[in-house]
């Protein structure tokens, strides 16, 4: 997954137009894809725009809560379940 991507998105995503959070928005989109592919077993593939938007999703979902503890909305709960489900161990 091209972290380059995800972040410029995710800041598109947020209204962010200047650099000074990319730092931050990059850790967070690293960490959103070593998860996915770590913890939860995915092999996400790059070419494919639904894996891609999920993790620009995810991302933007974890820089908003991240002072409030929130569980995981429902819609990221059940697009997660789907991808694990079609996707989890294959390798691209």
């Amino acid at each position: 997954m091209d972290v380059k991507t995800v972040v410029d998105l995710v800041k598109e995503g947020l209204g962010i137009r200047t650099n000074v959070r990319d730092g931050f928005i990059t850790a967070i989109v690293n960490g959103v894809i070593k998860e996915l592919e770590d913890e939860k077993g995915l092999a996400l593939d790059p070419a494919n725009p639904s894996h891609l938007i999920f993790c620009v999703d995810y991302a933007v979902w974890r820089y908003k809560s991240r002072d409030e503890g929130r569980h995981m909305p429902r819609h990221l709960q059940y697009r997660l379940h789907n991808l694990i489900i079609h996707v989890g161990g294959k390798r691209p």
